[in-house]
């Protein structure tokens, strides 16, 4: 029947989709229904709903337009609308649903009532004030949400410094608020103001910038939560934290701010977790005031001075955030504070990595600290940190700076690859290094100069391109039980007035000499074993000197102990054998004091004194040394077969006068006897030499060794360099 058609037909309308979505838009002016992803309401579903089922969800809340569409509210019982906020609010009952319809809404809203305040579009919906804050929550709202608003105190120009906010939110409120902007004019009040105890709102997704003071503030033991909020362009910090407030920020963006990201002071606390905190003019993060935030899982970087500044007895806790491309170091700690900084990523700065300054303490553990331009740990004036199980490397400098007096435990990092020093200490400084592993430097392993002290105990130090160890200009650390070895110079070099105490050390596998004492140096050296250098064990000339007491030198590639050009060392009750040189020489008016040692089974001579020195020899026991050198010249052989071009035996040589060449040429008495043959000799002295004619470096050719008259460049060079320190 007709009945039956329309009504079918009726039914048919009332369920078009076209339909409800046009009135759906008409009535709410939304594209879409609001979901608040935070919400215990009914708006916090997912489901996908029809648009007549969505049109149904919203048909209870309470409209609030600024020019009403109805003559008068009876024409429509079911809804309810409002031209101002605050009337809905006071109209509306517990739970209710306000929507409020684009436009500006001047004045200021008191939210004492657990209501949900929706605007359609938080670009279309702009709540503003001049005189007051525009949002004052109430311990009555309970659980209140705010969703969608643009929310502004814009304060007069006539009066900029009112302390006024965009939303204050005081003790035991916790309303949630969800995707609003916040912008305030004010000189002192801040976009948002959270204090007092039991205050736990729960702001996300919001947008909190260009403030003329502060974005966030968080004081009087308040806590809260801040989530995915876009904290950017304020004129102070993005956000304080203060008086023992402790609220939660978890992946925010803190950015471009015109002072620091996050600054937390008087005994301020809190968490902040994966928030990307970047290009702020000052540090992203700074601590002062024994606050004691957490810093977990942050990315702090490109800021246009520091990382992170912990000052004036400030704490926290860094724990595996990035830390990185900042212009100054990444992290500051000065004045008695005391973070830890636990599995940190601290790169790539456009300074140094971390500086400890002005009576900095803490603790640095199991950070990756690389790719910084300068040091990647620095220590100074008075700092006394704990530096433990860092690798810290391919610094475009140092690894670790110690300077100005700085102290620090330095234990059990990985320290290799830096373009300088691996560690250098200097100027008074006095730090404890223990069981590191400092190597593949492309320069120093631990330069001590300018009065560095310390205490290095237990590391391994190795595969430097120079020294192991530098110690220079008034330096006197302790070095004791360390194993120094594989440095492409030498292992240990003392000069220029260092002294120091080696102690119980294994220094073995240098390319050159295991130690080096030179120019005014004096050391004491004792109980170490000095072993398997390419070259000697220890070299000690230009006026070195120091104390060599109970070590072991041995199997050595040249001579096991040299002491040269004016150098009076003390050797006592040392062990020197199996060097493939002499045991102990003496050359160049060097002496000193030789007592009680055991020089055994070296392949030259045991003890080896060049013409016009005079030690002082006592107690020696000599026994078992090889004695090739007298062995090859009862038997003939031009010296040259013996050293080669890389030691230098001692013995008597000899010019020969009638060849001529440089007063610098010497030959052996083998060569003498044959290869100069009734030509006039000349005996310049018992030294150490290489025979210039068994190596083809005279203008005649040697018949014991069949080299010719010198004349590739190989033999120049040697001619040349013959009468170099070689040990």
């Amino acid at each position: 029947c007709n009945v039956t058609a329309t009504c079918r037909r009726l039914r048919e309308i009332g369920n078009l989709e076209t339909l409800w979505k046009n009135l759906f838009f008409g009535v709410f002016e939304m594209k879409d229904i609001f979901v608040n992803p935070l919400s215990s309401s009914k708006l916090s579903s997912t489901d996908s709903l029809t648009w007549k089922e969505k049109f149904v969800t919203m048909h209870d809340v309470i409209h609030v337009c600024p020019k009403l569409r109805l003559a008068s509210r009876e024409e429509v019982p079911s809804h309810k609308y409002y031209s101002g906020i605050d009337k809905a609010i006071a109209a509306a009952e517990s739970y209710a649903r306000i929507l409020i319809h684009p436009g500006v809404y001047e004045g200021s809203i008191v939210l004492d009532k657990p209501v949900v305040l929706i605007g359609v579009d938080p670009k279309k919906v702009l709540l503003v004030n001049t005189s007051q804050t525009v949002i004052d929550v109430r311990p009555t709202a309970l659980n209140a949400e705010i969703c969608n608003l643009e929310i502004k105190f814009d304060a007069p120009e006539d009066t900029p410094n009112m302390r006024k906010y965009c939303i204050d939110v005081p003790e035991q409120c916790e309303p949630i608020i969800y995707n609003c902007t916040f912008t305030n004019t004010s000189f002192c009040g801040s976009c948002i103001y959270v204090h007092g105890k039991d205050s736990h709102p729960l702001f996300s997704q919001c947008t909190v910038s260009d403030a003329n003071n502060v974005g966030i503030f968080v004081d009087d033991h308040a806590q809260g939560r801040f989530e995915d909020c876009d904290i950017h362009s304020n004129k102070l910090a993005g956000v304080w934290i203060k008086n023992l407030a402790s609220p939660v920020f978890r992946r925010n963006c803190v950015h471009h701010g015109k002072d620091v990201g996050f600054f937390i002071f008087q005994k301020g606390q809190g968490l902040l977790q994966e928030n990307d905190i970047h290009n702020n003019r000052i540090a992203g993060i700074e601590i002062k005031n024994e606050s004691n935030p957490i810093v977990h899982k942050c990315s702090i970087h490109n800021g246009s001075t520091g990382g992170v500044y912990v000052h004036d007895k400030g704490c926290g806790q860094f724990i595996q955030n990035k830390i990185y491309a900042n212009t100054y170091a990444g992290v500051w700690i000065t004045s008695e504070s005391n973070p830890t900084l636990k599995d940190n990523e601290i790169h790539s700065g456009l300074q140094g990595g971390v500086y400890f300054f002005g009576g900095g303490r803490g603790v640095l553990e199991s950070n990756d600290i690389h790719n910084n331009m300068l040091a990647g740990v620095q220590i100074r004036t008075g700092s006394n940190p704990i530096v433990r199980h860092n690798t810290i490397h391919h610094g475009l400098h140092g690894g670790i700076y110690v300077h100005d007096s700085g102290c620090g435990l330095i234990e059990n990092n990985e320290i290799h690859s830096n373009s300088l020093a691996g560690v250098w200490i200097t100027t008074g400084s006095q730090p404890v290094l223990r069981h590191n592993r400092i190597h593949s430097g492309k320069q120093v392993g631990i330069y001590f100069y300018d009065g560095g002290n310390g205490l290095l105990e237990e590391n391994d130090i190795y595969n430097h391109c120079f020294s192991g160890i530098q110690i220079r200009t008034n330096s006197n650390p302790v070095i004791r039980k360390n194993k120094i070895f594989g440095g492409k110079n030498g292992g240990v070099l003392i000069y220029n007035s260092g002294e120091g105490i080696l102690e119980e050390n294994d220094i073995y596998g240098n390319a050159l000499a295991g130690v080096w004492i030179k120019t005014n140096s004096s050391p004491v050296l004792r109980r170490n074993k000095i072993y398997n250098g390419k070259e000697g064990g220890v070299c000690i000339f230009n006026g070195g000197g120091g104390v060599l007491e109970e070590n072991d030198v041995f199997n050595n590639a040249l001579t096991g102990i040299l002491i040269s050009a004016s150098s009076h060392p003390v050797l006592k009750r040392n062990r020197v054998f199996g060097c493939k040189a002499a045991g102990i020489e003496i050359t160049n008016n060097g002496g000193g004091v030789i007592e009680d040692n055991e020089v055994f089974d070296n392949h030259f001579d045991g003890i080896c004194l060049a013409t016009g020195v005079k030690p002082q020899l006592s107690g020696n026991r000599i026994y078992g040394n090889r004695a090739v050198l007298d062995d090859a010249i009862e038997h003939e052989k031009c010296l040259f077969s013996i050293s080669g071009d890389k030691s230098y035996p001692m013995h008597n040589f000899y010019r020969c006068l009638t060849c001529g060449g440089r007063d610098s040429d010497a030959i052996c008495i083998n060569c003498v006897k044959t290869c100069h043959k009734n030509h006039q000799i000349l005996l310049v002295r018992h030294d150490r030499f290489i025979c210039d004619c068994g190596a083809g470096a005279l203008g005649c050719d040697c018949l014991l060794t069949g080299y010719k008259a010198f004349s590739s460049p190989k033999l120049n060079k040697l001619h040349d360099s013959h009468q170099s320190p070689k040990t």
